[in-house]
């Protein structure tokens, strides 16, 4: 049974800096902080869908943009506001397809394949409706997501190992007729072990531009990563920017 911040409380919270270390090193923190920097402006507000424990957004601030987050986990955000500079960034409790906040941003951001924590097409259009309506005209909305890797599934085969480790191991179980798939993590600690089985639905880069086409938005980039590569047909994710259109 879920506890009331859903797949990230406070079992998760607690260790997600630890589990997620890779993601936290500064080289590959700072390229999406440039990215983001630049497209909020020199006097611009950034406004960051699932701010969580504060990954991306506190460098983001430390550059001297104004930050603000949506997240539905309080366990999360408690991680956040026990860090240096944490109570700067102001943070809503809520979930980020549908949480307003007030005032308007220069740029919105999801990152780390958050956007999949939406598990139905409905949810994720939602999401971009949400974000245009924070942004002002020209202002940007920002996806960072993996591309899903089905290439790797052959016939009868669901499932795709993701980590395999001492004490670890993940694996993705597919489903692609409802574009929907299971991350289950697996840990083994003092001979205890622990499971945990979170739900995603994985999207397309050709959806994600007909919902930003929905949202009132236009592709205005596409990299392989945050270091701005080329996207290409063997790229396995990809930091997508839409505009917002100016009426």
């Amino acid at each position: 049974m879920l506890d009331e911040d859903g797949y990230f409380g406070e079992s998760v919270a607690a260790s997600y800096d630890e589990s997620s270390a890779e993601m936290f090193d500064p080289r590959v923190v700072e390229p999406a902080v440039d990215v983001l920097a630049e497209l909020a402006g020199a006097r611009g507000r950034a406004l960051e869908f699932g701010v969580g424990t504060g990954r991306v957004a506190l460098p983001l601030a430390a550059r001297g943009v104004e930050v603000h987050g949506i997240d539905l986990s309080r366990a999360m955000v408690e991680r956040l506001r026990a860090k240096p500079g944490g109570d700067g960034i102001g943070v809503t409790i809520g979930d980020f397809a549908t949480t307003e906040v007030e005032g308007t941003f220069s740029v919105a951001y999801l990152v780390y394949n958050t956007i999949m924590n939406l598990t139905s097409q409905d949810a994720q259009v939602d999401c971009f409706r949400n974000a245009a309506a924070h942004l002002e005209p020209g202002g940007c909305f920002v996806i960072e997501v993996a591309v899903p890797d089905l290439r790797r599934l052959p016939p009868g085969q669901d499932a795709v190992p993701f980590r395999v480790e001492e004490g670890r191991l993940g694996f993705d179980l597919y489903d692609v007729a409802t574009q929907s798939v299971t991350s289950h993590h697996v840990t083994v600690k003092d001979e205890c072990g622990r499971h945990l089985a979170v739900p995603f639905r994985y999207v397309w880069p050709a959806e994600l531009d007909l919902m930003a086409r929905l949202a009132g938005m236009r592709l205005r980039a596409r990299w392989d990563g945050w270091t701005r590569k080329p996207f290409t047909s063997e790229s396995r994710q990809h930091v997508s920017v839409w505009e917002k259109c100016v009426s």
